[in-house]
C-alpha cells in the first residue's frame, strides 16, 4: 500500500486545522505535515509552515496536497499550485467541486481524491467521505487507513450522491448544534435559567448519541424504548412525528444543503 509520506496542507482554515488536530492527537509526527498559508495564522509545533506556492515548491518535500481554502478560489489559484500538484495526489476539502473539475484543474497529479469531513475529525469521531479516481486497491487502502485516524472513512463510488452525502454528514454537525440551541431555548421560554437549560441539553446529546452509536437498535427503535405508552416521551414523540413534520423539516434541509454544492460546482457563489 501506498503511505502519504508528507502532507503539504494548503489553506489553514477551521476544517483542515481540525483534521490536522485529529491527525496529531492519533499520533502522527507533526514533521510529516506541512501547511502553506499566506496569512500569519500559528501551525503546531513541529509542522512546517510556507507562506509561498514557490517556497513550498523549492523544498519539494511531500507527496500529497490537501486543497483547504474556498471553493470559488479554485481557478484564481490552481495555477500557481501546479508545481505542487504534479506527480502528486491531491485532496480535496473544496465543497461541491468534482473529480472532473479537480483533473481539470491539476491535470498532472497522480490522483485525485475529495473528502469531506466534519469539525470533529478534532476528536478523531468524524465520519470522511471519500470520492477518488486515479488510486489503485492498495493505496486506497491506504488512504481509508490514514482516514481512520480521523475517525471513520467511507468510499462514495457514486459520485453523484456526494453532494447528499456532504448535507447529512459534514454539514450534519451544523444541524446538530442548532437542534442542540433549540431544545435549549425550548426549555428556557419554558422556565428553565438559560444556562443550565444549555448544559443539560448538551450532556443530554452527548449521551444519547454515544448510547446510539453502540446500540444494536436503530435510533427510532431506541426512542420508541425510551417512550413509555402513555408517558412523557410518548406525549413529547406524538408532536414531533404529527403529520411527519420533522422528517418533512429535515428532508428540506438537507435538499436544501445539496443543492447548495450543485450551484458551487457550476460556479454560482
Amino acid at each position: 500500500m501506498a503511505e502519504i509520506k508528507q502532507l503539504l496542507i494548503i489553506g489553514f482554515g477551521n476544517m483542515s486545522g481540525a483534521m490536522l488536530a485529529g491527525w496529531l492527537t492519533a499520533g502522527m509526527d507533526p514533521a510529516r505535515f506541512a501547511v502553506l498559508n499566506r496569512s500569519p495564522k500559528t501551525v503546531p509545533d513541529g509542522v512546517t509552515r510556507y507562506r509561498s506556492a514557490a517556497e513550498a515548491a523549492e523544498a519539494g518535500t511531500h507527496d500529497a496536497i490537501m486543497l483547504g481554502f474556498k471553493p470559488h478560489q479554485l481557478v484564481d489559484v490552481a495555477p500557481d499550485f501546479q508545481a505542487l500538484a504534479e506527480n502528486a495526489t491531491v485532496y480535496s476539502l473544496l465543497a461541491g467541486l468534482t473529480l472532473a473539475q479537480l483533473r481539470a484543474a491539476f491535470p498532472d497529479a497522480a490522483a485525485h481524491v475529495r473528502v469531506m469531513p466534519n469539525l470533529a475529525s478534532r476528536i478523531n469521531g468524524s465520519p470522511i467521505i471519500l470520492a477518488e479516481t486515479g488510486l489503485d486497491e492498495g493505496q486506497r487502502q491506504a488512504v481509508s487507513a490514514y482516514f481512520d485516524l480521523l475517525g471513520s472513512a467511507v468510499w462514495l463510488e457514486d459520485e453523484s450522491n456526494y453532494n447528499l452525502a456532504t448535507a447529512l454528514a459534514g454539514s450534519g454537525p451544523g444541524f446538530v448544534y442548532r437542534f442542540i440551541d433549540a431544545l435549549a431555548e425550548a426549555a428556557t421560554n419554558l422556565g428553565l435559567e438559560a444556562e443550565q437549560a444549555s448544559s443539560l441539553a448538551i450532556a443530554m446529546v452527548d449521551g444519547a448519541s454515544s448510547l446510539a452509536a453502540g446500540a444494536e437498535n436503530s435510533p427510532g427503535e431506541l426512542a420508541n424504548r425510551v417512550a413509555s405508552p402513555g408517558g412523557m416521551t410518548r406525549e413529547g414523540l406524538n408532536v414531533l412525528d404529527a403529520d411527519r413534520a420533522l422528517v418533512e423539516l429535515l428532508t428540506r434541509t438537507l435538499k436544501a444543503t445539496s443543492n447548495r454544492g450543485v450551484e458551487l460546482s457550476s460556479g454560482n457563489n
